[in-house]
């Protein structure tokens, strides 16, 4: 239109990546969005979620100003004041308890400069490996799991693939939920005539359309992966040319199976024999074929088990380092991928150099030129208990709420409590920064340059579009000046060009990237380097980086909470199409909010009629660890015994009731099954939100709550 101008960037919602214009009026305010209709990806189209953009950073509720909790709550205060309150409070933890007492848990909302600017803060200016973001509770088991069977943890095939794969699996995901452009790929290939398999509980969007949906109970993956690899090795459609040449371990994985006939395990795994035969024969003998998989693989006890396995049944039949086959995770956020490749994560420094290994060590310290902590710090759960025990008491976060999203929410909100400082960087008042001592005004992915990286491994510009509402900064630049004013020089950068090409230096995936280079080519896939100047759309085509891929037997892991008496339910968590994480950028968007603007909880209709339930009946949830209140939606999507609850209302968390049991590899806690009951509430009351009830709660144990 008239008077607007139209910058070009990326969707700041889920890991596909999307192309999109902002269009800014002559006020420097974004009023609308467009598509890119020449993006490799997107080709023209957004989700709704893309569409209401505008909405997300809209500066109506923005924080505009640095705020301090007083006794009588926040007050406004000048970067000057909050800078020093912050610094001191971090001065004193580390005299009194050391640099491990701190740490930073960073966003992968934020942009690649931001994650680096946060690893490196913690790293080089606080002296602590305790960084760590939300990957820890999404794909943690990815990268553990295919790091240790392919040598990489990341999708190994890039999106425009789909096109080329005869036979799609996607596993515990509904890409048409959180990924809804690669979703619309993956529906207009089964439209081509590519045959499309669904594994997962419940019914979802895709499993509608599949040619075949294994409705499989909660927890049984690496049963039906080992049920299938025992068909394969049994029929002889292994590709034994793959693995003679490229792969070792292939005899003790097929001895391993060799006791899993579909027959004998088909009962624990909840779906007929004849399913799992069909899929079995399917893969095994396909042309191309395309693993998808999301949280209904990783989010268990045994999620880097589960990973592996689905690897062992890709590279046997040797669907790998071809358009059209791999193992591809589904990233939840928009830069979750480049967050965990620019080190925020406990264990590796960027580019995934392992912080235990001396050389690695040595190769960043000589670049930093200070000398970088040689033990493995906490993950975010880490901190979470480690604060309950007293040894933790500092903590830097931005772009995360866990009191909405991580696990046990009375445990987390008992942990910020015993902080001795808490700094949130936030473009809302989200529930988290509510309990933070100091609360930074955070600059929105269209008020700053930057990249982000995909879930295919794609690094893309983010070009900022108007200028940051209020004193809101960007993190790589409030980070900076917390490092000055505790005398260190390490984040001092002039733009955020200058913070990417130190990083793209240390990094050898990205070592062949610079900004001009991704915008002549909408983007680079890693590994880019002199090796790849243009980048790789394919991983593994002729070689692992660990030589050979390594085929590692799993055995079944038991969840850690079954259904009992006491709790006779499931609980298993899902995502809704219109919203997106913990909900402050999505449910600020009339159009998404008016779709599903309260907690739900979905359950099946012979369930509800035992429980004297009807449709949007308000019923209370509890589980052994807490107790909320919401409304039941009926439906045949879900198996009787299993109920559901997306994450995105912070008036009615799923996270009180989930487990925080983990898996001892990943630290991945088990959100994705635990034992709940639900009852009806008294006719007339209506729920009520989570924080009336903990208030009415406070200082007695929530189990006692009624209902």
């Amino acid at each position: 239109m008239p008077g607007q101008q139209s910058v070009q960037t990326i969707c700041p919602f889920c890991g596909v990546g999307c192309g999109m214009n902002l269009l800014v009026d002559h006020q420097e305010s974004v009023v609308g969005v467009s598509p890119q209709s020449d993006h490799p990806i997107s080709k023209g189209k957004l989700c709704a979620k893309g569409w209401s953009t505008p909405f997300a950073i809209e500066p109506g509720d923005r924080l505009k100003h640095p705020l301090i909790r007083t006794p009588n709550g926040f007050r406004a205060a000048s970067w000057e004041e909050a800078l020093e309150v912050i610094c001191f409070g971090l001065e004193d933890i580390i005299t009194r308890l050391g640099p491990d007492a701190v740490g930073v848990i960073s966003s992968a909302r934020a942009s690649n400069e931001d994650n680096y600017a946060a690893q490196k803060f913690a790293r080089a200016v606080l002296g602590t490996n305790n960084v760590d973001h939300c990957a820890r509770i999404c794909h943690s088991p990815t990268v553990a799991g295919l790091k240790q069977t392919l040598g990489s943890g990341a999708m190994t095939n890039s999106a425009a693939d789909i096109d080329q794969a005869d036979v799609i699996v996607v596993w515990g995901s509904d890409a048409t939920e959180n990924h809804a452009i690669l979703g619309g790929h993956i529906i207009e290939a089964k439209l081509r005539g590519a045959t499309l398999i669904v594994v997962d509980p419940r019914r979802t969007r895709l499993a509608k359309l599949a040619d075949l949906h294994l409705q499989v109970r909660s927890g049984s993956n690496i049963l039906l992966a080992n049920a299938l690899l025992h068909e394969i090795y049994r029929h002889g459609w292994q590709d034994q040319a793959f693995l003679d040449a490229r792969c070792e371990g292939a005899e003790a994985l097929a001895e391993a199976v060799a006791d899993c006939s579909p027959s004998r395990l088909s009962e624990a795994i909840g779906v007929p024999a004849s399913q799992i035969q069909t899929l079995a024969r399917i893969y095994g003998q396909a042309g191309n074929a395309m693993i998808f998989y999301g949280m209904g693989i990783t989010q268990f006890v045994s999620g880097t088990f589960n990973v592996m396995a689905l690897a062992n049944l890709a590279l046997s039949c040797g669907q790998m380092g071809r358009p059209g086959t791999g193992v591809n995770p589904l990233r939840g956020q928009n830069n979750v991928q480049g967050a965990c490749d620019m080190g925020c994560l406990p264990n590796v420094y960027p580019g995934y150099q392992d912080v235990a290994d001396p050389a690695a060590r040595q190769r960043i310290s000589d670049y930093w030129q200070c000398l970088v902590p040689n033990r493995t710090g906490l993950t975010s759960m880490g901190m979470t208990r480690a604060a309950l025990r007293g040894v933790f008491k500092g903590m830097i976060l931005f772009g995360e709420d866990p009191v909405v999203t991580d696990p046990d929410q009375n445990e987390v909100l008992a942990s910020l409590k015993a902080l001795d400082l808490l700094v949130v960087a936030e473009l809302t008042m989200t529930e988290t920064a509510s309990h933070a001592h100091v609360v930074l005004p955070a600059a929105s992915f269209a008020e700053k340059n930057g990249t982000f990286t995909n879930c295919e491994r794609r690094v893309q510009l983010v070009h900022q579009a108007i200028p940051p509402v209020g004193e809101s900064r960007g993190d790589w630049q409030w980070l900076g000046a917390i490092a000055r004013r505790l005398g260190s020089k390490a984040l001092d950068w002039t733009d955020s060009q200058a913070v990417f090409d130190e990083m793209a230096a240390i990094t050898p995936n990205y070592s062949g990237m610079t900004y001009p280079k991704l915008a002549r080519h909408h983007g680079l896939q890693w590994p880019c380097n002199e090796t790849a100047p243009d980048g790789t759309a394919l991983l593994h085509q002729t070689s692992f980086p660990i030589g050979r891929a390594r085929l590692i037997p799993v055995h079944h892991v038991d969840i850690d909470e079954p259904a009992d008496g006491d709790y006779p339910l499931q609980l298993t968590t899902n995502r809704l199409h219109f919203h997106y994480g913990c909900g402050s950028m999505s449910r600020k968007s009339p159009l998404l909010e008016r779709e599903t603007p309260d907690g739900i909880l979905f359950i099946n209709p012979l369930d509800a009629q035992s429980l004297g339930l009807s449709d949007h009946s308000a019923v209370g949830v509890r589980s052994r660890r807490g107790y909320l209140e919401t409304r039941a939606i009926l439906t045949e999507d879900l198996p009787p015994g299993l109920v559901s609850m997306p994450y995105h209302f912070h008036e009615a968390p799923s996270n009180q009731l989930t487990n925080r049991a983990m898996d001892p590899i990943s630290k991945m806690p088990e959100l994705k099954v635990c034992a709940v009951r639900v009852c009806p509430l008294p006719e007339g009351q209506q729920p009520r939100p989570i924080q009336a009830i903990l208030a009415q709660t406070s200082g007695s144990d929530p189990q006692e709550t009624s209902g």
